[in-house]
């Protein structure tokens, strides 16, 4: 047995597009960028990296958060998918990008932690289950599991 899960808190690197699959189910992709932050042993000094995420949430949680997954926003995703797939830069060197595929999204704040989309709250997220949980893109019913 094997398993995979991702917990991401980060900002959104520009607004989320949503598109349809030619058969007509919703995706919505975003860039998220994560920092970690350290203090050089050695120099003393304050030291930064941050790690861009390429995330896509599929079907009901795709129409219902795009338009709330606004550049700047701070968000949290989990995932049980996570690819990483090479591609040449522009100075020819091999890199890699990492993405993802969101079971949820939770927005935590707005720009700069002025909080999130006006009026919108866990009542107003119906959709907080998988977002691919099967072939109609709909929550696996915890029924249906077999164990």
């Amino acid at each position: 047995m094997s398993f995979c899960e991702i917990v991401l808190v980060g900002h959104v690197g520009r607004d989320a597009e949503l598109s349809y699959t030619q058969a007509g189910r919703a995706v919505c992709s975003f860039s998220l960028a994560t920092n970690r932050v350290w203090t050089d042993r050695n120099s003393n000094e304050r030291q930064e990296e941050t790690t861009w995420f390429r995330v896509a949430i599929w079907g009901q949680q795709a129409e219902a958060l795009h338009q709330y997954i606004t550049k700047g926003a701070q968000v949290l995703v989990t995932a049980n998918r996570v690819q990483a797939r090479p591609f040449l830069g522009n100075d020819g060197q091999p890199r890699a990008s990492l993405e993802v595929t969101a079971n949820v999204v939770r927005l935590l704040g707005g720009r700069g932690g002025a909080g999130g989309a006006p009026g919108f709250t866990d009542a107003d997220y119906p959709y907080s289950g998988n977002a691919g949980g099967n072939d109609y893109g709909g929550a696996q019913d915890v029924d249906d599991i077999p164990f």
